[in-house]
């Protein structure tokens, strides 16, 4: 079963009104107390901040979020203001960065939807739809063609059976088929490989890919490789990565946001603030486990300022 070790737990007690209180303090007349924004935000669930942010309206006839960006800048007030949001709130705002303009972002697309449960895809869903008036489905039509939207379009309806029993019988019988539409034919029948990965458990998916190697000799992620490429290969293999350890592929995605030349910083927020308080704990492990140093050492190693504070807050 998968670990959920988070970095930022509920404070208790907690008040929303004296957090309120302490954040308008900080950001009232000449300068701004930064430590006592981190020391405030970087420490609440992401339900007790909505909690703060609805309180700071209710006391101050302002948007907790309005006033953030007049007091801050850069990617200090980015971390801020996603920090302020839902978490769905949060999400829905990045896919629709991730889809307006020129050009998509697929891979925070693949992310989001691959990794997230029926719950939680639902919830960014309603959150799209109040946020930008259209439903999220239009935007991901309109701005992914061929396997990838058909693979984006089925994740994003949340239907995903979420039965923890696995039915052997039917794995095995998924396996074949997986086989007979990829490496058992000339050419690929992509919907198969869609219906099954798009649609069974986590669980299922874990005792598909081992049937598939006992039925062929090769992996199921193999098997991806060669059937499919560029972003429809990584969609597939990011369901499969998620069915093997959402926290390890969480950690490969924070990863790819700090290596190499330049920081993905808007990837490396969303992950942080969406993960602190469910599993960054884990995820921070696997990261260690895979890269031979410490979450908080790379990020430390890659950002600075109150930037930097802010995140290693949350890391913890």
């Amino acid at each position: 079963m998968e670990q959920f070790a988070p970095t930022v737990h509920a404070k208790t007690p907690f008040d929303a009104r004296a957090d309120a209180d302490a954040l308008h303090k900080a950001m009232k007349g000449l300068g701004t107390d930064e430590k006592a924004l981190i020391d405030i935000l970087c420490h609440r669930t992401a339900q007790q901040r909505v909690q703060i942010a609805q309180a700071y309206k209710s006391g101050y006839g302002k948007d907790l979020t309005s006033k953030i960006k007049s007091e801050t800048s850069g990617n200090f007030e980015r971390v801020l203001v996603a920090l302020c949001q839902s978490t769905a709130d949060l999400l829905a705002s990045e896919l629709n960065e991730a889809v307006k303009g020129l050009g998509t972002e697929e891979g925070t697309l693949i992310e989001i939807l691959c990794s997230r449960n029926n719950q939680e895809i639902r919830e960014i869903a309603a959150a799209y739809q109040r946020l930008y008036g259209h439903p999220m489905e239009k935007d991901i039509k309109g701005d992914t063609s061929g396997t990838l939207k058909m693979l984006l379009v089925s994740l994003a309806q949340g239907n995903r059976d979420e039965n923890p029993i696995v039915d052997i019988a039917k794995s095995r019988d998924d396996a074949q088929r997986l086989y007979s539409a990829g490496a058992g034919q000339f050419g690929t029948d992509e919907s198969t490989f869609n219906s099954i990965l798009a649609t069974r458990s986590w669980p299922y998916l874990r005792q598909l890919m081992a049937d598939y190697q006992a039925i062929t000799g090769k992996t199921l992620e193999s098997a991806v490789k060669a059937e499919f490429s560029a972003n429809a290969e990584k969609g597939l293999l990011a369901i499969l990565q998620c069915a093997k350890s959402r926290p390890a592929y969480l950690a490969e995605r924070i990863h790819n946001a700090i290596s190499g030349a330049g920081t993905k910083d808007r990837a490396l927020i969303r992950l942080i603030v969406s993960r602190c308080d469910v599993d960054l704990g884990t995820i921070k492990i696997e990261y260690q486990k895979a890269y031979g140093k410490s979450l908080a050492a790379d990020v430390a190693g890659d950002c600075s300022g109150d930037y930097k504070k802010a995140l290693l807050a949350l890391i913890g």
